[in-house]
C-alpha cells in the first residue's frame, strides 16, 4: 500500500479530491493510504504561528521552519523511508515519466504544501524532491500537490482496472498524445465517427490511430 501524506494549512481543500472517483477507489482497493496534517497544530505559543517576516526585508510572509520541521518529523514518525516532496515553482517540471516511476517506487510521499510569499529556505534541508506544475505561480502549494498525487495514484495497480489504461494514454511514452476516440452513436449532429473504425478491420484501425497520434509540443 502506498502511504501519502500532506502537510497544509488548509485540510480541508483536499476532502473532495481525495474522497472522490479514483482517489476514492483506490482507498477502497487498498491501493494508497492518505493522511492529512494540518501545519497549524505545530504551529509556535498560543496563536499557533506558521509564519514571520522575511529577514532583510520585503513584501509578505514566510513559512517559519520550527512548523515545518516538527510536522515532517511526525510524518517521519509513521513512515520513516517517506520521501519528501516540496511543492515549488524551482522544482523539477512534473512529467508523467515521473508519474509512473513514482507510482512503482515503493517508498511513500510527504507533501509539503507552501503558502504565503514562500518558506524558510532551511526547510529544504528536508526535502528530497522539489517540483513544479509549471512556469506559473498559484497562491499555495495544495491545487499542485492534488495533481501529482492524482497522477501517481491513478498508475497504481488495480486503480484503472483495464490491463491497458495507462499504455495507451497521453504521455505513456513521455512525448506522444493519444489519438481521438469515439462513442456511439456513430453520426451525430452531422458530425460522423470515422469509417475505419467501424470497419472492424484492426490493423488498419491499429494504423489510423498511429497516424493520428500527435507528438506533444
Amino acid at each position: 500500500m502506498k502511504k501519502i501524506q500532506v502537510i497544509t494549512l488548509f485540510p480541508e481543500m483536499f476532502d473532495g479530491v481525495l474522497n472522490s472517483s479514483m482517489m476514492w477507489k483506490a482507498q477502497n482497493e487498498g491501493a494508497v493510504e492518505f493522511s492529512l496534517i494540518n501545519l497549524r497544530e505545530f504551529g509556535i505559543g498560543p496563536r499557533k504561528q506558521v509564519d514571520d517576516t522575511p529577514y532583510g526585508g520585503g513584501n509578505g510572509m514566510l513559512l517559519k521552519p520550527e512548523p515545518l520541521f516538527a510536522a515532517v518529523e511526525a510524518a517521519k514518525a509513521v513512515d520513516p523511508s517517506a520521501q519528501v516532496v516540496l511543492m515549488t515553482p524551482r522544482g523539477q517540471r512534473w512529467k508523467q515519466s515521473l508519474a509512473q516511476d513514482w507510482s512503482e517506487n515503493e517508498h511513500g510521499l510527504i507533501f509539503i504544501c507552501g503558502r504565503y510569499e514562500g518558506y524558510d529556505e532551511r526547510i529544504v534541508s528536508l526535502v528530497d524532491q522539489q517540483v513544479s506544475v509549471g512556469d506559473y505561480v498559484l497562491t499555495g502549494g495544495e491545487l499542485p500537490a492534488m495533481t501529482v498525487i492524482d497522477s501517481i495514484v491513478r498508475l497504481l495497480p488495480g486503480v484503472l482496472g483495464g490491463e491497458t489504461s495507462a499504455a495507451i494514454e497521453s504521455f505513456s511514452d513521455g512525448e506522444t498524445l493519444e489519438f481521438p476516440q469515439y462513442t456511439k452513436p456513430a453520426e451525430f449532429r452531422g458530425m460522423s465517427v470515422p469509417d475505419v473504425l467501424l470497419s472492424g478491420h484492426h490493423g488498419e484501425i491499429a494504423k489510423w490511430r498511429a497516424e493520428q497520434s500527435k507528438k506533444a509540443e
